[in-house]
């Protein structure tokens, strides 16, 4: 199961349903404890707060908050980044991370490019911000209320809402220092660096047909230079399957020559209004490149894009979404002009040119997502919705937080399920979300992921298998008191997040903490709270959080660059768990 996930061969949750099936075929766990995760309150309150989110996104609010939260003037980048963390965090804590990341870094980096400054050295605090947030409550990741299920289903108390906020803002105050005054240095400076300025800005090379009729025929290359044309570099001519280089040759163009053009990415409505020259593209809309109908638009492929390991050609990306694709840019590096043939990965960004039905249409998708879209003309916002959306949801922050202390209804409290399910349909009713669309909001792969989890926990408890993992921990530190067994869950947690999903990782973490707190006799709260922090705490690699891969191709990141401020900060979160969790719960 480890393997397949860390390999990617199917989606997390039929990889996770698929070992559930197995473990079920082998008797290790019943038909009952399979099906059991599908029922439970945990994996529930995630489906509705997929709703919630939703309404949140349709609403407005982000968009408002993010062009209200950026500073207007320069600043020093520690003030700079705090301003921006701050009320970042505050909103993951209790809205979906993916939305917010989303809308606030394509603005991000067009304030830091206005301001003259370097977008990344902003964009991957963005996406520490939203985990900070999310460590602080209840809500904050779907993690922290698998983790909540799981307790509730062994019979202990569940959490609270900001119960995780004694040791999460702890982590969050001392990650925004750190971020603030020593990460930023560790993050790419574009503005700086010449060298990767050069090679990792978002530069992407098109074929262009030199036509019959073309008024370039005849035309001279120059050092890659096409008359008066400064802002593209015309890097060979591919004549008679042959490529002639630029860089040190003069070249005399003729009709049906194929060149290979580089630009920029704010180059690209330049290249495509070159004429005599046609764009060598997948598919033909019926529309001409130059009809005001037509948009390039930037989206990210999310894991589970159907097209995942597929090339351009065998996907045939133009029939299924009406789109062109005319370029990718991937982890930080350019793609060539071979894109048929390129096998299509989460994270690639892709650049295409569709009309606004496209917009319309995959706006709201989870396989893509939509980063921007040039010219695209923006729907005002009602200002009703984004008045009704703050009073449902501080509705049901405040319900969650004091409903143990309302009376019960038929003899149960009103929790975070109650007040999350209430918030949900009355934005639908008030049409908050496009109520008719409501399935899309949700990740139904992200709920199987969590269903099957308490399966696969389940399985591992009753083979034996976290009792005997608990046992060799337990045994290798046992003069070092529960602390360092702390220790061994959290680092045991915190390798699997950054390699799988973090669901999983809480999956498999829970029922070695649960016999490990058995074995020593002690309170496995501690244990749990750690295997709360450590699944959310992915910050090392851009693969171990969703947010860390969208962010990775708005900011041109390379790999190591999340490794470089991520590291320091994983550590950092692992000694203030370790040093302040059994201070606050006791074993």
């Amino acid at each position: 199961m480890i393997f397949a996930l860390v390999k990617d061969i199917m989606r997390p949750g039929l990889v996770l349903f698929s070992a559930s099936v197995f473990f079920m075929a082998m008797g290790i766990i019943t038909p009952t404890e399979l099906t059991a995760g599908f029922s439970n309150k945990g994996m529930l309150t995630v489906a509705v707060l997929f709703l919630v989110s939703e309404g949140i996104q349709y609403s407005g609010i982000l968009n408002k908050l993010a062009l209200k939260t950026l500073p207007r003037k320069k600043k020093s980048i520690p003030r700079m980044l705090l301003s921006i963390m701050l009320p970042i965090s505050a909103l993951s804590a209790f809205i979906n991370n993916t939305p917010v990341v989303i809308i606030f870094a394509p603005i991000i980096k067009r304030w830091a490019e206005k301001l003259k400054l370097s977008p990344s050295k902003f964009l991957i605090p963005l996406s520490y911000a939203t985990i900070f947030g999310g460590i602080c409550t209840l809500i904050g990741t779907s993690t922290n209320l698998v983790i909540d299920g799981m307790m509730q289903e062994k019979g202990f108390d569940g959490l609270s809402m900001f119960e995780l906020g004694k040791i999460g803002f702890i982590i969050a105050l001392v990650g925004w220092v750190y971020l603030s005054f020593v990460g930023h240095f560790l993050l790419p400076d574009d503005k700086k660096d010449k060298s990767r300025n050069e090679l990792d800005m978002k530069e992407y090379y098109f074929n262009l047909l030199v036509t019959n009729n073309s008024r370039y025929i005849g035309e001279t290359i120059q050092k890659g230079q096409l008359g008066d044309n400064k802002n593209i570099r015309i890097v060979g001519v591919e004549r008679n399957e042959t490529m002639i280089y630029t860089q040190n040759e003069q070249i005399l163009l003729q009709k049906n020559d194929k060149l290979l053009v580089c630009g920029f990415e704010d180059n690209i409505e330049n290249i495509l209004s070159l004429n005599g020259l046609k764009v060598i593209t997948h598919g033909n809309l019926k529309q001409t490149l130059k009809s005001e109908d037509l948009h390039r638009i930037e989206v990210v492929l999310a894991p589970r894009f159907p097209g995942i390991g597929s090339t351009l050609s065998e996907f045939d990306f133009y029939n299924r979404y009406k789109g062109i694709v005319l370029a990718i840019h991937r982890n930080g590096s350019n793609i060539t002009s071979n894109l048929s043939e390129e096998s299509l990965r989460p994270g690639d960004s892709l650049i295409i040119l569709a009309d606004v039905e496209f917009v319309d249409s995959w706006k709201d998708s989870k396989i893509f997502f939509l980063i921007s879209s040039k010219g695209e003309i923006e729907k005002p916002i009602k200002t009703y919705k984004i008045g009704w959306t703050i009073a449902i949801v501080v509705m049901m922050i405040l319900g969650t937080s004091f409903g143990q202390y309302l009376p019960k209804v038929n003899g149960n409290f009103m929790d975070m399920f109650f007040f999350a399910s209430i918030a949900a349909v009355l934005m639908a009713i008030l049409k908050i979300f496009p109520p008719k669309k409501y399935a899309r909001a949700i990740s139904w792969d992200v709920l199987i992921t969590i269903a099957s989890a308490f399966a696969i926990s389940k399985g591992l408890l009753n083979s034996g298998v976290a009792e005997h993992i608990a046992h060799t921990a337990i045994n290798a530190v046992k003069h070092m008191g529960p602390a360092a067994v702390l220790a061994i869950i959290y680092l045991l947690t915190t390798i699997f997040t950054e390699l799988i999903t973090n669901n999983a990782a809480a999956a498999i973490a829970f029922p070695i903490a649960l016999s490990a707190a058995s074995q020593l006799g002690v309170d496995p709260k501690p244990f749990f709270i750690a295997i709360c922090i450590a699944a959310s705490a992915s910050f090392s690699t851009p693969i171990g959080y969703q947010t860390n891969m969208i962010i990775q191709s708005i900011g041109n990141y390379r790999f190591k660059d999340f490794l470089k401020v991520g590291l320091p900060l994983n550590v950092i979160a692992f000694i203030l768990s370790v040093v302040f969790i059994p201070m606050i719960w006791e074993f």
